[in-house]
């Protein structure tokens, strides 16, 4: 499959990610019904509704290709599939219960292993990043059109992003190797957006969530100039044991200060 197809794919998914963002915005104004799955997580109905709309599509445009979602996966049953989509319908889902701003609608396309394709669309912000292929990752916030290409936005610091008020240490040293002087807490994968955008730096996190939670970020991230790999500075694949990420760490660039 080669950009011109991945283009046409994922230009023909921008309109039902804003109808679904449009959707979870009005479950969220009216008030979400929560259950709890059976690791104890919250999900909406709202989420539902999302990933109903996603699947169905991504389905119809692609039935070759297999659709893991966050909200319908089985991990009793193994995944062999080198070529299946990644979908996370709503990404911090506890922000979006609590009416926060930063959720966000995630579907990548993973092929031979590796992110091929992402689209994330932030409702709240009115912010869509997509991209599929090298040097071609865009946004579209205010009806403007946008390419991503890492550039830095702030020259005078190098800002780090956190998922949590209890930063672990290991993600500190990080930090002060990098020579990280200001820290961002933000939830869901608008990191990864961000950090395309240029609007900080870096992220790092030790192992945490699931494949779906990263893998369009890391298709937006990487198709903009950035990079993301293990702790260990390796990159990984897609398809792992129980969809279970490793340790990473994503930058904007090799040199922050640039």
């Amino acid at each position: 499959m080669n950009n011109l197809n991945l283009k046409n794919i994922v230009e023909n998914l921008l309109d039902v990610f804003l109808e679904a963002g449009k959707i979870a915005k009005e479950f969220s104004r009216k008030g979400v019904k929560i259950t709890f799955k059976s690791d104890n997580t919250p999900v909406t109905d709202g989420d539902l509704a999302v990933d109903q709309i996603l699947r169905d599509k991504i389905t119809n445009l692609t039935p070759e290709i297999p659709t893991i979602s966050e909200e319908t996966v089985n991990l009793k049953v193994k995944n062999k599939n080198k070529t299946f989509w990644l979908i996370d319908p709503i990404d911090g889902t506890r922000e979006y219960i609590k009416k926060k701003e930063e959720y966000t609608l995630n579907a990548a396309l993973i092929m031979d292993l590796k992110p091929a394709a992402g689209i994330i669309y932030a409702p709240e912000k009115d912010r869509l990043f997509f991209s599929y292929g090298k040097g071609l990752a865009f946004e579209i916030c205010d009806g403007k059109r946008i390419t991503l290409n890492c550039k830095k936005k702030n020259t005078n610091e190098i800002i780090g992003l956190t998922n949590s008020d209890k930063t672990s240490n290991e993600v500190l040293n990080f930090y002060k190797k990098y020579k990280v002087s200001q820290t961002i807490k933000m939830s869901s994968s608008l990191k990864f957006c961000v950090l395309a955008a240029g609007e900080a730096d870096i992220y790092a996190a030790k192992a945490r969530a699931s494949e779906w939670d990263i893998a369009a970020g890391h298709a937006v991230l990487e198709h903009a100039g950035g990079l993301i790999t293990a702790h260990d500075g390796k990159k990984f694949l897609y398809g792992k044991e129980n969809y279970k990420n490793l340790p990473i760490i994503a930058k904007r660039s090799l040199n922050l200060e640039k």
